[in-house]
């Protein structure tokens, strides 16, 4: 069964499964709300799971209280909840098919809406982590690899405008989320949010098309310029090696200060409410990154445009360090949003230079795959560092550390193949 099949069966699988789950209903131990006596293990009606609700990838907004009210640890609760998304990693869709942008919408609303089920956290984690991060896996690469088929010229801005909508989750499902939350249970939020991703990502998936390269490359067309490499090859060379390096390092680095700094902002004596809004910043900054660095990417080059936008994402991580007024953290906000989502889009457009498009669903997939460990490390050490410190000062200063350290990485990209 190729991939795009096997996708659609656990789609459609997941939708047949979601009544069974829905029918439980939070009864038993937990009762009809989910509550439980605070700091046992299991689900509980803190809105556990509100820090993933908003986005695939990672939304911090409730973090603190999922981890206050489960009673786990911060680095225990966000290793558990982070590491399942990245050992799945990626979806290799050598066969970038529209199918898998489908197949992903399914899951992603099944996945969310059968985890509002969730009865512990074990429970919790294992399904949001096998069904999001497989839809996450399924929409993300397809996507990235899509558009880099489309076009040859103004490759970076175009890429980047495609990914700007993942910018788009922090300024409007975020405080979406939270309104819910205000006045719904976590179980009932998490399921209207599923309904909603249903409802926006299914019609839209039917929208996707495949590049004509694509579609040639899929039928054993030889394209101009491919030279043949094949997909083994890619994933031992030098350009990959340095490539996965760059972008695990990369985020590794800002997924701790994105995840921690609504909980640090709390701690320095903003209101909660005040402090979600420093993440909105952030996206509605990562908006205006992605258009600048995707039009500088494309007059000055990825690479070079990719190191200098690694190391102001370094400078904001460690500028929170000594932030400490709401006006200081929306400053802050700005530079680090503006480049932390700026600079992620140049990761496909240098690997779409140094590969054919043939096999840039696994050589992408590969990628993605390996910073997904990435962003799984940061949130585990800042809760770490959290609860053996008590503060999040070494967080900061950690990862400006790792963010120089992607961008000497970076430095080591070989010439590109047209150079």
């Amino acid at each position: 069964m190729d991939m795009k099949r096997m996708m659609m069966a656990a789609a459609l699988a997941s939708v047949v499964l979601a009544p069974a789950a829905f029918a439980d209903s939070g009864k038993g131990k937990t009762g009809t709300t989910g509550t439980v006596t605070p700091g046992t293990p299991g689900v509980t009606d803190t809105r556990l799971v509100a820090k993933l609700i908003p986005t695939t990838s990672q939304d911090p907004t409730f973090e603190g209280h999922a981890a206050r009210r489960t009673g786990a640890a911060r680095d225990e609760f966000e290793a558990r909840v982070e590491v399942p998304l990245a050992l799945l990693g990626e979806v290799d869709p050598a066969d970038v098919h529209p199918d898998l942008v489908l197949a992903g919408a399914i899951l992603l609303g099944a996945g969310v809406a059968i985890s509002s089920r969730a009865s512990s956290l074990l429970e919790f984690q294992i399904v949001y982590g096998i069904m999001v991060g497989g839809s996450a896996s399924s929409i993300f690469v397809p996507m990235m690899v899509v558009v880099t088929g489309w076009f040859e010229k103004h490759r970076a801005i175009a890429v980047s405008l495609v990914s700007a909508g993942m910018g788009v989750a922090p300024m409007t499902i975020s405080p979406f989320a939270q309104s819910l939350l205000a006045t719904h249970d976590w179980r009932s939020a998490q399921m209207i949010i599923a309904i909603l991703a249903w409802v926006l990502l299914i019609p839209t998936a039917f929208l996707v098309r495949r590049a004509p390269a694509q579609a040639a490359a899929a039928a054993g067309v030889m394209q101009a310029g491919d030279n043949g490499m094949t997909a083994g090859q890619a994933l031992r060379s030098p350009q990959f090696v340095v490539l996965a390096g760059t972008f695990f390092a990369c985020c590794a680095m800002h997924s701790g200060p994105i995840f921690h700094t609504i909980s640090y902002a709390v701690a320095c004596g903003l209101a909660p409410a005040v402090a979600v809004t420093i993440y909105s910043v952030e996206g509605a900054a990562g908006l205006l990154g992605r258009l600048i660095f995707g039009i500088a990417g494309d007059r000055f080059g990825a690479k070079p445009v990719l190191v200098i936008g690694l190391m102001i994402q370094a400078l904001g991580a460690g500028a929170y360090f000594f932030t400490r007024q709401v006006g200081e953290f929306y400053g802050v906000a700005i530079v680090f949003g503006a480049t932390y989502a700026g600079v992620m889009p140049l990761y496909a457009v240098i690997a779409r230079e140094y590969f054919p498009l043939r096999i840039m669903g696994t050589v992408f997939g590969a990628a993605s795959m390996i910073s997904a460990l990435g962003m799984a490390l940061g949130p585990a050490l800042g809760g770490w560092v959290f609860d053996h410190f008590g503060a999040y000062g070494w967080l900061y200063i950690g990862s400006f550390a790792v963010g120089m350290g992607a961008a000497a990485i970076a430095l080591f990209f070989p010439p590109f193949p047209s150079q």
